[in-house]
């Protein structure tokens, strides 16, 4: 019964959270074929999380408005596509054409000048290509008190559309400036909304159509931006490396040398450095059912990105694949909770861990319960604004069954043969019974200054391509330069790799032996970077405002830094605990 339970919701996934095919892309029309346009939705330019219905304002109303079937992507992306008013019939042109003669009341006259004042813009989809533009302007020439503004609003909509032979290549749409309805004062308008349609031949074929939405991020200047932040991301590796290479090997190679003679001379002789915790540097960290959680959470998270890499790689996220990303994130997630559930449990019974089941739940809950919390209290937000940020009550079904009948019985399979594996904990030293005493140390060897000088470096490899990620996901600019942006991460983990294996020789060497929180802390560190820099993208690079705005973009961004410190935590750990093996390994312990 479970197997079919499985199945069911695995055909669920592929049918519903799949990206929907385009209505229009394969379809070749004939000349007066109707071809589909669907109107998305509106809102200001500043605030992307900030969108709203399109027929939320009073625009001209078609006689059946029909919905779009979404997929789930589509739905989480916050698109929410209707049949538009405007129809344009393949190859005729219009020219001035009435949509609808209106005549608007006080209220809807102040709905639109309110939206025109916040820069509202409106989005559209014809054969499945973008169409933007703005509802309207302010006039502010002259003019020094914001009271003696004057703000209109567009009443004629030119599209201009591309053809090659019978299929749509490309549509812009332009509106009229000398078409203009003065909605500065509280008063009734009369308003006839017009639109106009020109065809254009083009010999652009069809496969290219969506290369120019993709050409923007791939101008000259842009690049040669983007390879001057992989040239500087490449020569913090290479620095470091050479750092580690020249001085960190140098010193163990002194240290090998030394404890070799020290052996060999007098058996008696007092241990100093790192050899002296020999007894300590293996004794399991407190609180490690939440260690192996973290271990666990983040593992999947490190493979839930490498799949979104390779997927963006091999062209799946190309421009205006609506909901393809949302869509990829959810259903890969759900496969791979299996890949926590395993490692969670196998390193908590390494540990000598007993109680697996109640790690197991600390495991699932781990990022997804802050997730979680943070959803309820955006989509209340959004409810309240009305926002087609707001999922429905169906979206929320949908995800709740992927949860309870993929995540959790994959993440309880993976911690049963987690546990099942019966691996023990390699560890070259006997640990002694009691601990020995850590010395004082110095404040800057504290986890907090330790820290921060952990994430500055990993930080300053990426910060460069950060910009050009929120200036995406957080605004209008399409990103497509996915193979730059792998280096990066690749660059991202060895420095995070390294630069915390610098940091736990030190620990080490001044005789301090807890290192395995620090080395995790370490590690993601990164993470607490990044959320530093929302707040310098927020006041400094965006002109976000409002508190909708507000509360998605740092509560979003607060659950992906979080994400990213689960995830970098552990490559830091991993390498930590790889080069302390390695160093225990080769010398002779007692």
């Amino acid at each position: 019964m479970e197997k079919m339970a499985l199945y069911v919701v695995v055909l669920l996934i592929i049918c519903y959270a799949s990206p929907a095919r385009s209505d229009g892309s394969d379809h070749k029309y004939k000349s007066g074929d109707q071809v589909p346009l669907y109107a998305n939705k509106v809102g200001p330019f500043h605030n992307p999380s900030e969108t709203y219905r399109f027929f939320d304002l009073p625009f001209c109303t078609p006689d059946h408005v029909k919905e779009k079937k979404e997929a789930l992507g589509e739905v989480l992306n916050g698109d929410r596509l209707v049949s538009a008013p405007y129809k344009l019939d393949f190859l005729y042109d219009k020219d001035s054409e009435i949509v609808c003669k209106k005549k608007l009341s006080k209220e809807e006259v102040s709905q639109f000048r309110s939206a025109v004042a916040k820069d509202y813009y409106f989005q559209m989809y014809y054969d499945d290509l973008p169409i933007w533009g703005f509802l309207g302007k302010v006039d502010k020439e002259g003019k020094s008190d914001p009271s003696e503004y004057k703000y209109y609003l567009f009443k004629h909509l030119h599209f201009e559309i591309f053809y090659n032979d019978d299929r749509v290549i490309e549509i812009n749409a332009r509106t009229d400036p000398n078409a203009l309805v003065d909605i500065t004062e509280d008063k009734e308008v009369d308003v006839d909304f017009m639109y106009s349609v020109k065809w254009k031949e083009t010999k652009t074929p069809f496969d290219k159509r969506m290369e120019k939405y993709s050409q923007s991020s791939s101008l000259p200047h842009h690049l040669e931006i983007h390879w001057f932040s992989i040239i500087n991301s490449c020569v913090t590796v290479l620095l470091l490396t050479g750092f580690l290479a020249t001085i960190l090997m140098r010193v163990l190679k002194n240290d090998f040398v030394k404890y070799a003679h020290d052996e060999e001379a007098v058996d008696d002789q007092e241990e100093t450095g790192w050899k002296y915790i020999h007894g300590d540097v293996f004794r399991y960290p407190s609180h490690k059912s939440l260690m192996a959680a973290a271990l666990g959470s983040g593992t999947q998270l490190f493979t839930l990105t490498i799949f979104i890499f390779l997927l963006s790689l091999v062209g799946v996220f190309y421009p205006y694949n609506r909901g393809a990303l949302f869509t990829a994130l959810v259903v890969i997630y759900a496969l791979t909770s299996g890949i926590a559930g395993y490692t969670a449990a196998s390193f908590y019974c390494q540990l000598e861990g007993t109680n697996w089941v109640r790690n197991l739940i600390l495991t699932g809950a781990l990022f997804c319960g802050p997730l979680f919390l943070t959803f309820c209290f955006l989509n209340s937000v959004a409810i309240a604004y009305s926002a087609t940020a707001a999922l429905p009550f169906g979206t929320i079904v949908v995800i709740f069954l992927i949860w309870a009948l993929v995540t959790s019985p994959l993440l309880v399979l993976g911690g049963i043969a987690g546990k099942n594996s019966r691996a023990e904990f390699q560890a070259p030293c006997r640990t002694t019974k009691y601990p020995r005493e850590i010395p004082p140390l110095p404040w800057y060897r504290g986890t907090l200054p330790q820290m921060a000088m952990a994430g500055f470096l990993p930080f300053s490899a990426i910060y460069i391509e950060l910009y050009y990620i929120f200036a995406s996901v957080w605004g209008h600019r399409i990103y497509t330069i996915y193979s730059i942006l792998f280096i990066v991460f690749i660059i991202l983990i060895i420095v995070t790799a390294f630069i915390t294996v610098a940091l736990t020789y030190f620990q080490l060497a001044a005789e301090d032996h807890e290192w395995w929180w620090r080395a995790f802390l370490c590690g993601g560190s990164t993470g607490l970077f990044i959320y530093g820099y929302c707040l310098y993208y927020y006041y400094a690079r965006s002109d976000m405002s409002g508190f909708m705005q507000t509360s998605f973009f740092f509560g979003y961004m607060a659950c992906i830094c979080y994400g990213f410190f689960l995830m970098l935590g552990t490559v830091g750990f991993r390498a930590a605990l790889f080069f302390v093996r390695h160093i225990y390994r080769s010398i002779k312990c007692e």
